[in-house]
Order: structure tokens, then C-alpha cells, then sequence
């Protein structure tokens, strides 16, 4: 028996998605008249453009919005052009570089195509829109910012939310600039509720203090309900936070990852977070994630091979993960060199430490050399012994050379 009235909070606790809400009967009420009325709700999702793609750590929120979307409502994508102006000081230890107005412009663009992964963007009354504070906020005047907006804030409060509190109690220093953000976050869930009637943000949990910055304001000012929606951390068996690969971040965008890396990302999850992983990054049904996730030893790699699927599938398409889903087959299961692994040109006479820089298997040729002593790196296959070792003619069948690290990265070296 559902434990709520709408299908989106039904969705979200089913599979793991659901952390902590401002007011979960008040959300749940409005969710289900929104719904019995046909009339979509409307939510955002903010994010900085600090960086030219999201990664992985940025979907489980990303995945909450298009939930929102399939129980037709409508979400707002948010990018924080003022705010990225300034830096979310939450789980910084100092305050972030600056960036040029070129570096934002060109960061907007590729956060819009990560969200367009994820979301329908176009004018129906259920379609994404793409949205920028930098709008809002270019022509205002500081004077009266403070007088309308700085009198609803106790200073006493705001040093009290996790992000304030952590610094000083670490005593690292944090700048007046910084401890403006939540003002500005709170102003944005009231701009987006004056502008479209957005009444709900969703968002990670360590996002919390900034939310409530943002509904308390609608409460103070324009006594107005809003909520905040959040999803837990999503952490591994380690309590390790996901999003990572071997230290690099495992990006939305193709230019940043090959889509058969985002694929190998999820086909080598651990066992322990395979069924986490197919609530949270697929669209399978329930029932069917619940049938892979009992499988055991052997089999549970046949659940991770679609995991890596259909989170790549969303993420990239079906022709991308049909690829990718070959290229692994061809490199693992029938020990050929699958035509999506990372490529570079090279030629005989080339360093084989120099191969493994520039593929960006290793960070150095001292770190290669380390690998090569533990027998970790493979040419064609062949565990590597001599670190001064060159190609040769020899070495390319085909036209190409396979090298690899470990028994999950592989790469080719192609003539020419």
C-alpha cells in the first residue's frame, strides 16, 4: 500500500531517492492535487556553472527532476550564473577561483547539455526550462537588496547552517562574499516562485541550509509555502561517495569521457550497489530491479551489464550503449580490441611510458614505472617488464596496439 497520496514521493522512497523534506505532508498534498488536477507542479534544480559538464555525483538529483517530469510536472533547470560569481561555500574549505565571463558563458552551454540528457526541454506545459539568476540579479541594487531581503536573515541563524559552522569550527577562513550565498539561494526559490510559481526545490542533502534560507524567506516575505526536497548521499560499501573513477570525476558530457568509460564506470560497481544503482540511475522498472538484485556470484554481473546499459542509455542514448555494450563484449569476453576504447596515434619507436601519459592511464612516467614493477601494465595483452621499452613494427596487428592497466582499462595505440 503506497505510504503517500502522490505517485512522485511514492517513486522517490521506492527507490532510494528520498532524504529529507521541508514539510512532507504539505508537499505530499500539493503534489497530489497538482496531479488529480492535471496541473503540473513546478520544481527546480539549481547548479553552478563552475564547470563545463555534471558528473555522476550530480545525478542523483538530475534523476529526482526527471522523475518529476514523468509524473508530469514541470521542472526548472537553474544555472547559477551570479552565484558561480560568488561559490557555494557548502563542503569547500575556500573560497573558489574566479571565472571569466567567457568561462561562464562556455560552462552554461555545457551545463545545458548535460541537463538535456536527463530532462524534454521545449514550451509544453510539462517541458523543461533552462534558467539563469544572472538575469535577476545583473541590475540589482545592493542598497536595496539588503533593505528588502537582508532584514528577513538572522545573522545568529546563518551561522549556525553546516555550511557557516564547519568552516569556522575547522578555523578556516571564510569571506563576507561567501556567506552571502544563502541569501542569494533563498532569493533565487523566491524569484523562480514570483516568475513561474515554483513552489518546490530539489537538490542533495548537503544543500539543506541553503533550501531553508530559500523557504523561510517565501514564509517571512511573500507568505508562501515552498518546499525542499532532498536525496541522501549516495555513498558505496566503503561509505566511499559516488561519482568518482580511480580519482576522476566521471562526466555527463562526451567530450569530457568516452561513453564507453561512463559504461565501464557502472558495469564494475560493486556488488553491494548493484540494486542501489538500478533504482537510482535507470529507468527499470521496480519489479525488474528487484529480480536482478537478488542475483548472486556469477550472475550479478549479468545485472551489472545492464545497469551499465541503461544508465548509459539515458545518459548517451541506445546507439552509444549499444557501442559501448560491444566494445566490452569484444575486450573482455572475446579478447579483442573493441573499436569505442581510448585511442591515440603513435608510431614504432615510441616510448611505452610516453603511451601511457598521453592515453591518461597514469598522471606520470614515475607513477608507470610503479605499475609496470607490480606487473600492472600490458602491451597486447603481455604483462610490461622493461620501462624503457619502444614499440616496434611488431607490436601493431592490425594497424594498432592494445594497452591496458589492470584488467579494466584498455586503450589502443593506432599507426599513423
Amino acid at each position: 500500500m503506497s505510504q503517500f497520496k502522490s505517485e512522485f514521493i511514492n517513486i522517490m522512497v521506492e527507490r532510494g531517492f528520498y532524504n529529507q523534506c521541508t514539510n512532507e505532508q504539505g508537499f505530499d498534498d500539493y503534489l497530489y492535487e497538482c496531479e488529480k488536477n492535471g496541473k503540473p507542479a513546478i520544481g527546480y534544480l539549481g547548479s553552478d556553472p563552475t564547470g563545463d559538464s555534471l558528473h555522476v555525483g550530480h545525478i542523483v538529483p538530475l534523476m529526482m527532476l526527471r522523475w518529476f517530469q514523468k509524473c508530469g510536472h514541470k521542472p526548472l533547470a537553474l544555472v547559477g550564473g551570479a552565484t558561480a560569481r560568488i561559490g557555494d561555500p557548502s563542503g569547500k574549505d575556500k573560497l573558489r577561483p574566479f571565472l571569466s565571463e567567457e568561462q561562464l558563458a562556455h560552462n552554461n552551454e555545457g551545463l545545458r547539455k548535460s541537463f538535456s540528457k536527463f530532462l524534454k526541454f521545449g514550451s509544453g506545459p510539462t517541458d523543461a526550462e533552462m534558467v539563469d539568476n544572472w538575469d535577476w540579479f545583473k541590475d540589482i541594487n545592493y542598497l536595496s537588496f539588503l533593505r528588502d531581503i537582508g532584514t528577513y536573515y538572522s545573522v545568529n541563524r546563518m551561522l549556525t547552517m553546516d555550511s557557516v559552522k564547519s568552516r569556522l569550527e575547522r578555523e578556516q577562513p571564510m569571506s563576507f562574499l561567501e556567506f552571502n550565498y544563502m541569501l542569494l539561494q533563498g532569493y533565487d526559490f523566491c524569484e523562480l516562485y514570483q516568475k513561474y510559481g515554483c513552489r518546490a526545490q530539489i537538490a542533495g542533502s548537503d544543500q539543506w541550509g541553503n533550501i531553508t534560507s530559500g523557504t523561510e524567506l517565501g514564509r517571512r516575505k511573500y507568505d508562501v509555502e515552498l518546499f525542499g526536497f532532498t536525496s541522501p548521499i549516495i555513498t558505496d560499501s566503503n561509505g566511499k561517495k559516488m561519482g568518482k573513477s580511480e580519482g576522476n570525476a566521471v562526466w555527463i558530457n562526451e567530450e569530457k569521457l568516452s561513453s564507453y568509460d561512463y559504461y565501464q564506470y557502472f558495469r564494475n560497481i560493486g556488488d553491494a550497489e548493484v540494486g542501489k544503482c538500478l533504482r537510482i540511475y535507470t529507468d527499470l522498472p521496480i519489479d525488474e530491479i528487484r529480480r536482478l538484485e537478488t542475483l548472486k556470484d556469477q550472475e550479478i554481473n549479468e545485472a551489472k551489464k545492464i545497469l551499465a546499459f541503461e544508465a548509459t542509455k539515458i545518459c548517451r542514448g541506445i546507439d552509444e550503449a549499444n557501442n559501448a555494450q560491444q566494445t566490452a563484449i569484444q575486450v573482455f569476453e572475446q579478447g579483442a580490441a573493441g573499436g569505442d576504447l581510448p585511442q591515440i596515434n603513435g608510431a614504432a619507436g615510441m616510448g611505452i611510458l610516453d603511451a601511457f601519459v598521453e592515453i591518461g592511464f597514469v598522471s606520470s612516467k614515475g607513477e608507470a614505472r610503479r605499475l609496470i614493477k607490480q606487473n600492472g601494465l600490458k602491451l597486447n595483452d603481455t604483462p610490461l617488464s622493461d620501462e624503457n621499452y619502444r614499440l616496434t613494427a611488431q607490436d601493431f596487428i592490425d594497424g594498432q596496439a592494445k594497452i591496458s592497466q589492470g584488467k579494466k582499462k584498455h586503450g589502443l595505440i593506432k599507426l599513423g
